[in-house]
């Protein structure tokens, strides 16, 4: 479907409405560019050779100054939309024709490329910037290649190209003062990419066969391939090592941070449970207080012990309290004397032993 559309506008390309300076919107940057007839521009209005400096002044207005850019264009990038970009801003009326080589011809003065030559023209006619693409594009320019295509000007960088047994291919374009220069874009270029793809090899195939290309779709052997699928293997466990080993450190700094925070409150309590204590039951504290206040409350609150009979001459059990003296008796009363016992004999010296070394003593003796 896409070659039927695409023939059906390589048919109806000259009749394409010719972009102006005022005009509306360009059809380019909603619709493909066309591809050139084999046959070459063909146009009503005459085609008249004009100065860069009258293409600069936008003259003559009834056509556009048709400005033609040949390559490779393998691995369509930046660099080469961007050497477009200028050539379409060369001058303010611009119709941008864009020359590509064919395979037969790229590989027989550069080298082999990555893309086809339908895959290189596909890519060219969806470039903003591109109106024409012609395909099978000559490798030198000829005067009837020029005029065939009524090109004005040829737009490439100003370095000399040396290829095909000459030192520069727009040689005679520079001497006929038709050559405008654009600028090379440095650090992107088809050769960096491929180079690029061929030091990292392995990383691109082992890529490949995860994403479910055959060995065979990749020119390996069979043992390579079981050995890059072993490789694929290690590097998903070595990641799901990684990916644990980064939890359990996150787990483990979580856990040492809550340790910290408990610890530390932990500390901030003892310290407290602590103070509290100590102002309790310290020297000075309120359980002391308490106690002294409560052992002179029960002090004074309890009786006195009963004196208990001591030997003479000792000291009364109470030293606060003695014992009270007798009532005096009258003399003339029968009761008030007791009969006295008549005292014992005085016993032997072997009749006293084991009795106590100290005298007996009787109550009716103080009198």
């Amino acid at each position: 479907m896409v070659g039927r559309r695409r023939g059906s506008r390589a048919n109806s390309g000259p009749h394409r409405p010719q972009q102006k300076c005022s005009g509306g919107p360009r059809k380019t940057l909603r619709e493909p560019a066309l591809f050139a007839k084999k046959t070459g521009y063909e146009s009503e209005v005459p085609h008249e050779k004009m100065t860069i400096a009258q293409a600069k002044r936008g003259t003559p207005a009834v056509r556009p100054v048709r400005v033609y850019a040949d390559g490779i264009f393998d691995l369509f990038h930046s660099g080469h939309a961007r050497a477009l970009m200028q050539a379409k801003n060369l001058f303010p009326n611009t119709h941008l024709i864009v020359g590509v080589c064919s395979d037969e011809l790229t590989h027989k003065y550069k080298g082999y490329t990555v893309m086809t030559e339908s895959e290189r023209y596909e890519a060219l006619i969806h470039c903003r910037y591109v109106d024409e693409v012609v395909r099978d594009a000559p490798w030198t320019l000829s005067p009837d290649f020029l005029k065939k295509h009524k090109i004005d000007f040829v737009a490439h960088d100003d370095i000399p190209y040396t290829s095909a047994g000459s030192e520069d291919v727009y040689k005679h374009i520079k001497e006929a003062g038709m050559f405008v220069a654009t600028q090379r874009t440095d650090g992107i270029s088809t050769s960096d990419l491929i180079t690029r793809i061929v030091r990292d090899y392995d990383l691109y195939v082992r890529r490949n066969l995860q994403r479910g290309y055959t060995a065979r779709d990749l020119n390996v052997s069979f043992i390579r391939e079981k050995k890059i699928r072993l490789q694929n293997q290690v590097d998903r466990m070595k990641e799901t090592v990684k990916t644990v080993e980064e939890k359990s450190k996150h787990f483990v700094f979580k856990v040492e941070e809550k340790s910290h925070d408990l610890i530390q409150k932990w500390e901030e309590k003892s310290r407290e449970f602590i103070g509290n204590f100590l102002e309790l039951f310290g020297p000075e504290g309120a359980w002391h207080v308490i106690q002294e206040q409560s052992g002179r409350m029960l002090q004074a609150l309890s009786p006195y012990a009963s004196p208990v009979a001591s030997p003479r001459g000792s000291p009364s059990s109470s030293p606060t309290r003695g014992r009270s003296p007798s009532p005096p008796s009258s003399p003339t009363s029968p009761s008030s004397r007791s009969p006295r016992s008549p005292r014992s004999p005085p016993t032997s010296p072997s009749s006293r032993k084991g009795a106590p070394a100290y005298p007996l003593t009787f109550l009716g003796d103080d009198e």
